[in-house]
């Protein structure tokens, strides 16, 4: 994940995901199923709060809802993973890869201990040409898989609606590197760094009891605990339903 100097843009134009080619974990054993229409997304956002924004670019619905090791309580929201197929006559052996933007909370991924829950275009794209169909049919299915970097060309910092003067809650996408967050911490205009709360999947809440003081910065931690920090990100004058980003100079 860079950590390098980052120029603050309030802007809506789509980041796109390049994914390093090296992996951060040997190939493992999984299982996997899919949900949601067969070319499609999964359901309409899932429990990392991305929303639509599954559908288009740069998650474009090559997505996975996770079981409890993956999905981490939230806190495996956005990491990266390539998963393959060799199990069935279908399955073409190449690697695809996905990011947790859901939760699978029962049936087989309670079963397994690892356990990839993919939209119905990523469990597709698993198989050889012209047997998608055929392998969406199996349903269920042996899979490896491996945990890889995402390099992102910025973070987003959605606010959400329900924030306020005195309260700031923002949806975090697209952090390079690892993908996930285990701590995030802002830091008000002259202040010092305060942890934010997990409200739920990639939400992060802080409720200031006072006026917040804007422009703010907001550092990231990762699982490996690898730091970002998207200086001064939330302007002066920032608005709740408004997406702020950090971008790599």
């Amino acid at each position: 994940m860079a950590s390098s100097s980052f120029a603050v843009f309030a802007a809506q134009a789509s980041c796109w995901l390049l994914l390093l080619s090296h992996s951060v974990s040997g190939w493992s054993d999984a299982g996997a199923t899919w949900y949601g229409p067969r070319i499609g997304g999964g359901s309409d956002g899932g429990a990392c709060g991305y929303q639509r924004d599954v559908e288009s670019p740069p998650f474009s619905a090559m997505i996975t809802a996770g079981g409890p090791s993956l999905y981490k309580n939230g806190k495996g929201c956005g990491a990266c993973y390539q998963v393959r197929c060799s199990s069935n006559a279908a399955c073409s052996g190449r690697p695809v890869t996905v990011v947790v933007t859901d939760q699978c909370p029962g049936g087989p991924c309670l079963a397994e201990a690892t356990h990839f829950d993919l939209s119905g275009k990523a469990f597709g794209a698993l198989a050889k040409p012209g047997q998608a169909d055929n392998l969406r049919n199996v349903g269920n299915i042996k899979v490896q898989y491996n945990r890889v970097p995402c390099h992102w060309r910025g973070v987003a910092f959605r606010v959400d609606a329900g924030s306020n003067p005195n309260y700031l809650a923002v949806l975090i996408e697209y952090e390079s590197g690892d993908g996930d967050l285990q701590a995030v911490e802002l830091q008000q205009r002259g202040g010092r760094w305060v942890p934010m709360q997990q409200s739920w999947g990639a939400v992060w809440k802080y409720q200031a009891g006072s006026t917040l003081q804007a422009p703010m910065s907001i550092r990231l931690t990762s699982s490996s605990g690898r730091k970002l920090v998207a200086t001064n990100v939330i302007p002066s004058g920032w608005q709740a339903g408004k997406t702020y980003r950090s971008i790599h100079k």
